[in-house]
Formats: structure tokens, C-alpha cells, sequence
């Protein structure tokens, strides 16, 4: 677990620099657009709304562009054709991927994916082929020095509103839901006032992949960020222990 909590660290810091943090904002435009078509723009009434705007104040992304999103999408509601994607394969070392996307052109992003795979080594598999490695989890970051809440207080608000786990990093705390209970905790945490550098359903390895040949680390993160560069992937998992 803590190799995941580190990488959801190091993402959300890497995010500060403006290059990514335009890809994040795209990102989180595409999920809005398919949030208010869902469920409408009223977030009072749209709980997947509410989890993306909880995901874009996470991301620093100003409350004038998260509602000049809802807007558009919700006068655009009849052009948004953003279609979910997935993608999962193998990278180099055994390493497991799962790519999702949202696209309006499939044939396009699962040849943009494909290329990604191939530029540093990996392959494209089934569905389902490396997916029962991982855990579906609601998961949510708390940055120590944004906290004002110890760590034992925190953690029975978390458990209090129907976390399963809670756990403590080096800097910082990650509290785990069901998926069906995240959209709960988060709401309560938010109630509370409690920061949050991220929060969402994600996908947590079962076991991580030590990579021992230093060209077998480069490909991968080349693979990584041929992934992470285009507009149609809005996540990316992998198994790769990246702290050896």
C-alpha cells in the first residue's frame, strides 16, 4: 500500500507544474461533460458531480472554471459523446497497466494506446487479463501539513462515515472505501473541513513488480509517459514498485 500512497503523492505534485496541470484540467473537463449529461448540472442532486468537483478542488483547478465547465456542458449536454474506455496489458518485467480513457474517437485512442505500449516494450492484452490484480477502492489523500486534525481524530471521522482502512505515510494519511461508500466519506470529510490533496475510485495493486534491469525501469517509464501525455487517458494504474 505504501508504494501507492507515494505515487498518489509524487502525481499530485508533479500536477503543480502548469504543463500538467493543463492536462489535469483537461481531464477533469471530459468527466464534468460526462457527469452533467449523466446525472444533470445541479450537483445537489448528481453525486457523480459532486465527486468530480471534489476532484477538481483537489487539483487546484479554479471554482470559475469548475463552474464555467458545468455550464457548458450543460448547455452542450447534446454534443458530449465521450464514451469510457479500457485498456489493460503487460509492460516490461511482468509489470501490469490499466489505461482508462474517455474518447469520442475509440479507433483513434486505442491506436494512440497501442503505440504507447509498443514505444517502451509492453503489450496490449484482453479484458480482464491483468485487472484481478488489482482492488477496486474508493481512496482518499490527506497532506499532513494541510490537516489540522491528529491522526487518531481523523481516523475515527474516516471509519465514523464508513471508511474500511486508514493508514498513515510519512506524509500523509490515506483512508480507503468501498466504491459505493466513497462519495459518503468523501462528503463527510468535506463537511469536516478536512483537505483533501485527492480523491477517487481507483485501482490498488494486490502485490507490486520490482524491476531489476535499469532498461526494463526506462521502458516502462516510457510506456508511462506516452500515456500520461495524451488528452484521451484519463487514468493510469500499474503495478511497478518504483521505491527499488
Amino acid at each position: 500500500m505504501s508504494g501507492h500512497s507515494k505515487f498518489a503523492n509524487i502525481k499530485h505534485k508533479k500536477e503543480k507544474n502548469d504543463a500538467a496541470k493543463g492536462k489535469v484540467f483537461t481531464v477533469i473537463g471530459r468527466e464534468l461533460a460526462v457527469a452533467v449529461k449523466e446525472g444533470g448540472p445541479d450537483p445537489a442532486n448528481n453525486s457523480k458531480l459532486r465527486d468530480v468537483i471534489a476532484k477538481a478542488k483537489a487539483a487546484n483547478m479554479p471554482k470559475d472554471t469548475i463552474e464555467r465547465g458545468i455550464k457548458k456542458a450543460a448547455n452542450d449536454a447534446n454534443s458530449v459523446n465521450y464514451e469510457t474506455v479500457t485498456y489493460e496489458g503487460y509492460g516490461p518485467g511482468g509489470t501490469a497497466i490499466i489505461v482508462q480513457a474517455l474518447t469520442d474517437n475509440k479507433n483513434r485512442t486505442a491506436a494512440d494506446v497501442r503505440n504507447a505500449f509498443s514505444k517502451g516494450h509492453g503489450n496490449i492484452g484482453t479484458q480482464g487479463c491483468v485487472s484481478y490484480m488489482f482492488d477496486k477502492k474508493g481512496q482518499i489523500i490527506v497532506d499532513k501539513e494541510e490537516c489540522d486534525q491528529d491522526a487518531d481524530t481523523l481516523m475515527m471521522t474516516a471509519l465514523d462515515a464508513g471508511a474500511d482502512d486508514f493508514q498513515e505515510e510519512d506524509d500523509s494519511y490515506v483512508i480507503l472505501t468501498a466504491p459505493e461508500d466513497f462519495s459518503t466519506v468523501r462528503e463527510k470529510l468535506e463537511e469536516e473541513n478536512i483537505p483533501m490533496a485527492d480523491a477517487s475510485v481507483t485501482m490498488i495493486p494486490q502485490n507490486y513488480v520490482t524491476l531489476e534491469k535499469e532498461e526494463d525501469k526506462t521502458n516502462l517509464q516510457r510506456i508511462l509517459d506516452w500515456l500520461d501525455d495524451d488528452e484521451d487517458v484519463q487514468e493510469v494504474y500499474n503495478n511497478w514498485n518504483e521505491e527499488d
